[in-house]
């Protein structure tokens, strides 16, 4: 089977045609460097994606919410079960920027991280 991609690990955008056989890749085709098969392996035999979003902050934020991402990517099947799993999270400020809100979500070895801070309501 045949596929084609678009490779965004550099500015080129070298648009890959990737030939597959039983889940791996066995071809690449149409990179101008080594990172385009590095990157057509990985979409097609182990896609992950970071998440980036934001909790309500439920108690004493001078901000309603706090945006959070994944410390890493995380497997791209895993994305819906990760945010049922942030949808449960309820927070009381203050918070600081870093701080880990989820540890080790789903036992991925992933932790959710607030990446902005907030501060207490006076």
């Amino acid at each position: 089977m045949r596929r084609k991609i678009s490779c965004i690990l550099c500015p080129m955008g070298c648009e890959l045609e990737v030939e597959v056989q039983k889940g791996k890749v066995i071809l690449v085709e149409g990179n101008l460097c080594e990172r385009g098969i590095k990157y057509a392996k990985e979409e097609v035999e182990n896609p992950t994606r970071c998440i980036s979003t934001s909790i309500p902050i439920q108690e004493g934020g001078k901000c309603e919410t706090v945006s959070v991402k994944t410390s890493n990517p995380i497997p791209k099947d895993k994305i819906f079960d990760v945010m049922n799993e942030i949808k449960k999270v309820e927070l009381k400020a203050p918070i600081k920027s870093g701080d880990i809100i989820i540890k080790n979500v789903l036992n991925l070895n992933v932790d959710i991280v607030a990446t902005r801070s907030v501060e207490r309501e006076i």
